[in-house]
């Protein structure tokens, strides 16, 4: 969930964020010292331009100017080299920090997901950390660059002439002080941007990627507005933003070029009455010209820092949810050993009971059901034994082994599962049989486990036949072809353990006579769990469990629970007629 913002930027949240992308340090300081060098180099320029401008009248200095002119090109030099480094070092640690931070999405337990839209994960992935990397490798440097700028500037002005440098002392921090309330509200601007810009993403993810949805509802309009309303507020803020920003940067520079013609008119003056000379006033406009960037890049540091805060507490709240836990080594035993769910509870997040004292034991080789009304706990029963969820209450074993203290890759890589709506993913036929798979197979096993599942007959009409792109996904291929495919890929992991939800649901009757041949053939010599559609598909089953509310009613074979059980019996009659 997203958590609350805070108006500090948090230095020790930062560092601790900055270092789990395991930087290059050296290029860091590296290439800060470089910046510094060069600073430095400029700063001495008006000095020696002092010297040049005061000795005009016994004509140039030849060595004086190729000197100005090489502490020029130098300086710009070590600026380009500061600037690569500092470059390389942000994208490393954006890298960095996107392969983390992706690592840590890929590992996040199931319940995260079901609360947090994944446009919105997506502007944390991509927009947080360039912001993160704006003030690591820009923004904090060039700070740094000004602040020395700024120092060594007033100690030049101070050993030129100290009367002047006062006046600079009191004009510039006058400058920040006017400058303050309007930042302040550019800060607040710029968090409130980046939240809206997350919600935005999240919105348009959403949205494009059920655009079937969209249209066979008509929804335009509703998604037009719904969309539009958000782009409203994006361009309120922006509008906020640029409206301070052409404030800021006016006034800004108003105030410094009113510093400079009353300093240029002082300098004048005194050089009139030979208090000065025109080397030193030359200069000292020269430094002043100097101060001028800085004050304006330290001006919007702080607008970079407030981005900056809003990105560390959203990737750090991701880096802190709770993962998978993938460490056990303890390997299943499944072969021979009976499933159970014993006394099983499970809720979501908002407490509401979704299962009550569940127990249910499948016996190894054999086939058990699951039927009962819609949203009475099914499909979480499947989803708990493939622990995406954890129960509230009780254990889930194989044998006599809890299957939360088992190898987690290990014992998904023992189950084959096949939903109603199998998952696809963009790529290949190829790609999406191995999907996941460490091994390499050949042409001739990708065919054969086609054929199994009465896919190659299809597969070998397109074009490219296993290289053939499935689309969006999957959307280049029908439901019946997108069920066949995916219990091919299940005959390729050939699991001990198989769970079917409603497999065969929604397809026409020519696919899903296919389909069931299919699955007769993959369910031989396997426990298999299924979520029934059909009446013939429960049938033949070796135990059935009815679900209702949340908790078994009873189980039995089809004919026990016909005789005993009348809920069965009334749900057989209405929801199985055939």
């Amino acid at each position: 969930m997203e958590r609350k913002q805070t108006s500090k930027f948090k230095m020790r949240n930062f560092i601790q964020l900055i270092r789990s992308a395991r930087p290059r340090y050296w290029q860091l300081w590296l290439g800060l010292g470089l910046g510094l060098v060069a600073t430095f180099g400029q700063l001495v320029v008006p000095k020696f331009a002092q010297v040049l401008v005061n000795n005009f009248k016994r004509g140039v200095d030849g060595r004086l100017l190729i000197a100005i002119i090489v502490l020029f090109i130098g300086s710009a030099v070590l600026n380009a080299l500061s600037g690569g480094l500092l470059g390389s070092f942000g994208e490393r640690v954006v890298a960095q920090l996107r392969r983390h931070v992706w690592d840590k999405l890929i590992h996040l337990r199931i319940p995260y997901f079901d609360n947090v839209k994944v446009g919105q994960l997506t502007s944390r992935l991509v927009n947080d950390s360039d912001q993160i990397k704006d003030l690591l490798a820009s923004s904090f440097p060039n700070a740094v660059t000004s602040v020395f700028q700024l120092v060594g500037a007033f100690l030049f002005m101070i050993i030129m002439d100290w009367k002047m440098t006062v006046i600079m002392l009191v004009a510039v921090p006058l400058v920040f002080a006017l400058m303050r309330p309007l930042m302040n509200r550019t800060m607040k601007v710029g968090r409130e941007r980046q939240q809206t810009l997350a919600d935005f993403s999240g919105q348009v993810d959403d949205t494009l990627s059920e655009i079937r949805l969209v249209k066979a509802s008509n929804a335009e309009t509703y998604e037009k507005e719904s969309g539009g309303t958000l782009i409203h507020r994006l361009y309120r803020i922006g509008l906020k933003e640029a409206i301070y920003e052409a404030i800021a940067y006016p006034l800004m520079g108003t105030t410094m070029m009113a510093l400079i013609v009353g300093i240029l008119a002082y300098g004048a003056h005194r050089v009139a009455v030979g208090t000065m000379t025109m080397g030193t006033m030359f200069a000292f406009l020269m430094y002043l010209f100097q101060v001028i960037s800085p004050v304006s890049i330290l001006g919007q540091f702080s607008v970079r820092l407030a981005k900056a805060s809003g990105a560390t507490e959203h990737l750090q709240a991701i880096l802190q949810e709770p993962e998978e836990v993938f460490d056990q080594t303890t390997q299943p035993k499944i072969e021979n050993q009976p499933l159970a769910l014993q006394h099983v509870d499970f809720a979501y997040g908002d407490g509401q009971p979704v299962l009550t004292d569940v127990n249910v034991v499948a016996q190894p080789n054999t086939t058990v059901a699951f039927v009962g009304p819609s949203g009475s706990g099914k499909t979480t029963i499947l989803n708990l034994i493939e622990r995406y969820y954890q129960p509230t209450a009780g254990q889930i074993t194989i044998g006599n082994q809890d299957i939360n203290q088992l190898d987690l890759a290990a014992w998904r890589r023992a189950i084959g599962f096949v939903s109603q709506d199998s998952a696809i993913v963009a790529g290949t036929i190829r790609h999406n049989l191995t999907y996941g798979l460490d091994e390499e197979y050949s042409d001739a096993e990708l065919w054969h486990v086609l054929k199994l599942a009465y896919a190659d007959g299809f597969v070998r009409e397109m074009d490219q036949q296993l290289d053939t792109e499935v689309g969006e996904r999957g959307i280049k291929v029908s439901g019946g072809q997108r069920q066949r495919l995916a219990i091919a890929r299940a005959f390729l992991r050939d699991p001990e353990l198989l769970m079917l939800d409603e497999a065969t649901a929604s397809l026409d009757s020519e696919s899903e006579a296919m389909i069931q041949k299919a699955l007769q053939q993959l369910m031989q010599g396997r426990t298999t769990l299924i979520i029934a559609h059909r009446l013939s598909t429960i049938v033949d089953a070796d135990e059935i469990y009815f679900i209702d509310d949340g908790q078994v009613s009873g189980h039995g074979t089809h004919q026990q629970l016909l005789e005993t059980l009348p809920k069965y019996r009334e749900y057989v009659k209405i929801q199985f007629k055939e």
